[in-house]
């Protein structure tokens, strides 16, 4: 899971907001997905940017990974362009 949602947020609710990751090549691409870079995570992945969802932080394991400033811009013009 990619976490989207802020610390304070995450503390606050006891939610964190995130999109689904996937190691299985998509057969849609931009928006509905999004490679992530070689070496955010251990293998190829994929953020599946119209599978958003709320889950409790007691589901959260370790982090593995992260994406940059550029990289969460897309993700969320993805999302942008699926919704308006």
């Amino acid at each position: 899971m990619l976490i989207l949602s802020n610390n304070h947020f995450n503390r606050r609710s006891g939610t964190v907001i995130a999109m689904a990751i996937t190691s299985q090549p998509p057969k849609a691409g931009f928006p509905l997905t999004l490679e992530l870079p070689a070496g955010s995570l251990p293998s190829a992945s994929w953020v599946k940017i119209s599978q958003v969802r709320t889950i409790s932080v007691d589901r959260i394991g370790k982090r593995v990974g992260e994406v940059d400033g550029e990289e969460l811009s897309q993700i969320v013009e993805g999302l942008t362009e699926l919704i308006t």
